[in-house]
Order: C-alpha cells, then sequence, then structure tokens
C-alpha cells in the first residue's frame, strides 16, 4: 500500500476575519423598498401587482437571478397574489409578502435538504481551484464532528502539493484526522484505494474526500472525478461553488451535474455577495440542493442551508432562530445567566461589559447578527462600525482589574493613563465612562421600580 495514513499536528493560525457587505444587501433593500410601497395601498389590484412585479423581476435581474427564473417566479407569485383570498384580506399587502416569502423558499430549495450519511459513508467534495474546495471539506468535518460523528479528511489533490499541506493543517486546527498520500504519488486512483484501505479508519465514521480543480471544466477534470466517483460509490456528492461569482457559478453548477449527477452544492463567499443571484438560481437551474453556506473566512462561518430561513432575512424578516442557535453555540450558558443576574441587580461592572463583548464577538461578524434580527437588516444608517468596537474594547482592556471592578476611582490621571495606553483621546475615555454609568443608573432605577411593584402586590392583597 503507497498511502500513508497520518492524523499530524501542524502549527498555523486561525484564518484571518474580514468585514464583508451584508449577503443579498443591494436585492434586500430593493424588495422591501418595493414591499414597502405595496403595504400602503388599501386594495390590491391586478394594476398595482403588475406594476411592483415588474420592479420585482428587474430588482431580481439586477441581483444576478436568470432571467428566465425571474420571469418564472414573478409569474407564480402574480397567479397568487390575484387570487380571491388576497383580493378579500385585510392586509393584502402583508398577504402578498407572505406569498413572496414562500414563493421564494420554494425557489431557493423548500424544505432544507439533509446529508446521506448511510453506507459506505463517504462524501466528495468537487469544484474548481478558488471556490473554496479545501476549506469546505474542513469546515464540513468540523459541523459533522460537533454533530458527534468522527470523520476522516482524505486529500486527494495531487495536482497541487500546497492542498494537501494545507487540508493537513485544517485537519490539526479542528482536530480531525487526515490521510495524506505519499508526496510521489500521482496517481488518484491508488491513493484513494490507500485511503479507503487505511489502518485507523474503524476509528472514524465518514470520510471526506478533497478532490483536485482546474482554473475551468476540462476533460481531463471530469474523467479524473468520474472514475473517482466509481470507486468509492459515495452518498454524496457536494459541489463547491463560489456564490460572488454569480451567473458563472450557476454555470459551473450545471456543467458538474451534468458530468457527475452531483446531489447538492456548498455555496462559499456568501457573505461577500451582496446580490446574491446565484443563490437564486442554482436550485431551478440545477434541480440539486444547495446544502450549506459558507458565511465567511472562518471554520465556524459554515451552516446547512435552510430555504425559508434566507428567504426571511431576504425580506427584512430576520432570522431568530438561526440567531438563536448561534448564540447557543458560542455562549455558555452559566456565564450568560450569571451576566443576567449582575444586569438585574445593578451590580454591572466593566469586568462584565468586557465579559459581555467576548461573548458576542464569538457569534460572529456583528453586522451579520444585526441582519438576523427582524427589521433590522435595512435600518437606514444602522451600521456596526468595528473601529470604534476595537476602540471600545481596547479603552477597557487599558484598565486595571481594579478600575474595571471600580469605574467611579478612575480620577483625570487614570484616565490620561488609559488614553495613552489604548491609543485614545481622553474625551473618548470620558465618553465610554459617562454612557457606562447612565447604563447602570437606568438598571438600578429599574431595579427600584420592580421591587416598588413587588410591595404594592403583596399590600394589596
Amino acid at each position: 500500500m503507497e498511502g500513508r495514513p497520518l492524523c499530524r499536528p501542524i502549527d498555523s493560525s486561525d484564518a484571518t476575519e474580514r468585514v464583508t457587505p451584508g449577503m443579498f444587501s443591494q436585492l434586500s433593500d430593493k424588495l422591501q423598498e418595493i414591499f414597502k410601497d405595496l403595504r400602503g395601498h388599501g386594495t390590491i389590484s391586478e394594476s398595482n401587482i403588475d406594476g411592483a412585479l415588474r420592479h420585482v423581476r428587474l430588482a431580481l435581474v439586477e441581483a444576478d437571478v436568470d432571467f428566465q427564473v425571474a420571469k418564472k417566479f414573478v409569474a407564480r407569485v402574480k397567479e397568487k397574489a390575484l387570487g380571491e383570498a388576497v383580493l378579500r384580506s385585510i392586509t393584502p399587502g402583508q398577504q402578498i409578502v407572505k406569498i413572496f416569502h414562500d414563493e421564494l423558499s420554494i425557489l431557493l430549495g423548500g424544505d432544507a435538504a439533509p446529508l446521506d450519511l448511510g453506507e459506505p459513508h463517504r462524501i466528495l467534495i468537487v469544484g474548481l481551484n478558488g471556490s473554496g474546495k479545501t476549506t469546505s471539506a474542513a469546515k464540513l468535518a468540523r459541523l459533522l464532528k460537533k454533530q458527534s460523528h468522527a470523520p476522516c479528511l482524505i486529500a486527494l489533490d495531487l495536482q497541487r502539493p500546497a492542498a494537501i499541506e494545507q487540508l493537513a493543517t485544517l485537519g490539526n486546527q479542528i482536530n480531525v484526522p487526515v490521510f495524506t498520500p505519499d508526496a510521489a504519488d500521482k496517481n488518484v486512483q491508488r491513493a484513494a484505494t490507500a485511503a479507503i484501505e487505511r489502518e485507523d479508519r474503524q476509528s472514524t465514521d465518514i470520510d471526506i474526500f478533497d478532490t483536485a480543480g482546474r482554473q475551468e471544466i476540462d476533460e481531463p477534470l471530469i474523467q479524473e472525478l468520474k472514475q473517482l466517483k466509481d470507486l468509492l460509490q459515495p452518498q454524496e456528492i457536494l459541489l463547491v461553488v463560489d456564490a460572488a461569482t454569480g451567473q458563472q457559478a450557476v454555470s459551473v453548477a450545471t456543467h458538474f451535474n451534468d458530468a457527475l449527477q452531483i446531489t447538492g452544492i456548498i455555496l462559499t463567499k456568501l457573505d461577500g455577495d451582496a446580490r446574491g443571484g446565484a443563490a437564486l438560481s442554482m436550485r431551478e437551474v440545477t434541480h440539486r440542493p444547495i446544502k450549506f453556506i459558507g458565511t465567511g473566512e472562518k471554520l465556524d462561518q459554515f451552516e446547512p442551508f435552510v430555504p425559508e430561513r434566507l428567504a426571511g432575512r431576504i425580506l427584512g424578516m430576520g432570522d431568530v432562530v438561526g440567531l438563536v442557535e448561534k448564540a447557543a453555540e458560542a455562549i455558555d450558558a452559566e456565564d450568560a445567566a450569571r451576566l443576567e443576574r449582575k444586569l438585574r441587580s445593578a451590580s454591572f461592572d466593566f469586568n462584565d461589559f468586557l465579559a459581555q463583548f467576548k461573548m458576542m464577538r464569538k457569534m460572529g461578524p456583528l453586522e451579520n447578527i444585526l441582519g438576523m434580527l427582524p427589521g433590522m437588516s435595512n435600518v437606514p444608517g444602522l451600521s456596526i462600525d468595528e473601529k470604534q468596537l476595537n476602540r471600545t474594547e481596547a479603552i477597557v482592556l487599558s484598565m486595571t482589574s481594579e478600575e474595571r471592578r471600580r469605574p467611579e476611582i478612575l480620577n483625570a490621571r487614570r484616565r490620561q493613563r488609559i488614553a495613552r495606553g489604548s491609543g485614545s483621546t481622553v474625551t473618548e475615555v470620558n465618553d465610554l465612562l459617562r454612557r457606562f454609568d447612565q447604563m447602570r443608573k437606568l438598571m438600578k432605577n429599574a431595579g427600584k421600580m420592580k421591587r416598588q411593584l413587588k410591595l404594592l402586590q403583596r399590600l394589596h392583597r
């Protein structure tokens, strides 16, 4: 056997986070403006529906949605919007938004499509170079591990030595075993056979195969993948495509599906795609479900694709379920309960403030969190200034533990020292202290009011 199974530790740092425009922000802004106007009509007629849907179709095409997909989608919405139930409803504008939401969910794929993890527990990851294929393989392994599976990553990109090293590095970061073929081996079939015959395979239950890509689809690539498919007989063939490439991503998905009959799609770089056309066209054109989306560069910025939730976010309805799931994953329940008790008792200090800050950061970029709150994704002028947040954190970190616990001891000399240490001005330090003091007073008054209400309730019993 010429392959060598190993789980080797390789030091590396986490991928750096980048601040990107909100996904679908361009389309979301336009759709919400259209529906705002539609809600203003007391009654719904064919003429105002036609006018609104003309704008919807244009917004979809501008968002890089395939023209035929946009045309069919608008026709389906119009048919339901002119139905008797809508015309007679008390709030026809709201009804049409509901119809649009439901049809958008269907367009995106209806119900979420789970992975098939049956025998022989193999997942083949395919795609072009630069689409995020190797990183997505690691992200999927991390997700499966969190679901109590024992995945193994298998490096089969023998065209690019750096890809093997990259997968081994990522596997080390998430503590998942990685099979790497012999450095001199260029025979993919032989490497794949060695991987499935490896000695440690009893300790894992799912094999994830990272394959070679190309700059574009060519016959040698397709033949290599077809042979791998025949050898491995995987339950899942997941195509990784870059959402930010728009219609090119849809074309790539169509070609790969024609050649390999893929079982699902992983859309990467969705956080950097303000238009979103690829996601909206993909299911309709390929008839294959989007199973996962990558929402950032970090290994935890990867999630199952739930059409209904994404439709809600596009229409400004938020994704409260997704937000709760993120919070449950990132925030320790005991820490959260302790902070809640301190808030209620008005004993909240800067040490608690710092702990709360870290909790929020664990949930991911705050712009993304904001977008998951209903009605908040498109409020004019509402945005997260990451630089300001970093300055605020730096000011608190420049305080001693005693100063964080007792901010009342922060005299002029201490404030000057904190300003120098945090690279900010004394005015900025004073401003933070003033706002923090206001917050504590509000909490204290809220506590007093609560105690007074309890006293009144007892008196009236």
